[in-house]
């Protein structure tokens, strides 16, 4: 039996309508609309450009910048994130969870001349994104102090689960003091860290482009179908 063409669109149309449906109901809500920026702010520091490119935010590096982050407007405490990433091979990058920027408070142990540096500096959980093979989906402290939060990298253990050049889906669990991430269907992390939720208990969705090396890039990352669910 043949079908007319516009009954073949029009029953797709309706099929990923229903699946919205579904997904609005499950407690899922889009971060990315698809065309616009909205709902994302810049890091204070930081100077890398982030645009919208056929339906993708895309990053782009800015030689002697400092790491830059795009952040949710809104805050997060427990949660399920899901998003799919495509990173240039030479490019280090990540998603922050629960992060924020550095205030009064936090920099006031330090002297005159670091407490500037790092006042408005984005700190906390970073789910590390890199080419293969590599460290993609363990868990780093951004600007805390303690480097590596998982304890995986620091056995100098590395995976090829990230697909090179190709879009990559990263899923991202956290719940109290558990961190879980998942890439493309394989768990890497599953993190409890009881220090780190104490000082990060909520915060800001960040996408990262990592600051390079006078003399190279400019390199690029982009992330799509970027949606998350409360706990």
């Amino acid at each position: 039996m043949k079908f007319a063409p516009f009954l073949v669109v029009g029953a797709a149309l309706i099929a990923i309508s229903l699946a919205k449906a579904d997904d609005n109901k499950a407690g899922w809500v889009d971060l990315f609309d698809g065309t616009s920026l909205t709902g994302w702010k810049s890091s204070t520091q930081g100077k890398a450009k982030y645009s919208v490119v056929d339906g993708t935010i895309k990053g782009e590096t800015v030689e002697g910048s400092p790491n830059t982050f795009l952040l949710s407007e809104k805050q997060y405490g427990d949660f399920e994130l899901e998003f799919e990433v495509k990173v240039h091979d030479k490019l280090n990058s990540g998603v922050q969870i629960r992060s924020r920027e550095k205030n009064e408070e936090d920099v006031a142990s330090l002297d005159e001349k670091k407490r500037k540096g790092s006042m408005g500096r984005f700190f906390g959980p970073q789910v590390e994104i890199e080419a293969s093979p590599g460290q993609a989906g363990f868990v780093y402290g951004e600007a805390t102090g303690r480097g590596w939060l998982s304890p995986e990298p620091g056995a100098g253990a590395a995976h090829d689960h990230m697909k090179n050049g190709e879009w990559n889906k990263f899923r991202i669990v956290a719940k109290g003091n558990n961190i879980q991430t998942w890439i493309n269907g394989q768990q890497i992390a599953n993190l409890t860290d009881e220090e780190i939720f104490k000082t990060h208990p909520k915060g800001h969705i960040g996408l990262q482009v990592h600051g390079i090396k006078k003399g190279t890039g400019p390199f690029d990352v982009y992330w799509k179908n970027i949606r998350i669910k409360t706990l």
